[in-house]
């Protein structure tokens, strides 16, 4: 069994919040940008954060 800690993880663009590799994404790792179907759709609020 693997540990946690020692899957790759990234930073949530939109809650900036750390997130890790799951099996899932096994094939699209490199692609993945968010941590989440709830920030994908909320990446507009992203440029928006941003600017204040």
């Amino acid at each position: 069994m693997v540990n946690k800690r020692d899957l790759p993880q990234k930073i949530c663009p939109t809650c900036n919040r750390p997130f890790f590799w799951r099996k899932k994404w096994r094939l699209s790792w490199n692609t993945v940008v968010y941590c989440g179907e709830k920030c994908r759709r909320n990446k507009k609020n992203e440029r928006c954060n941003s600017l204040v």
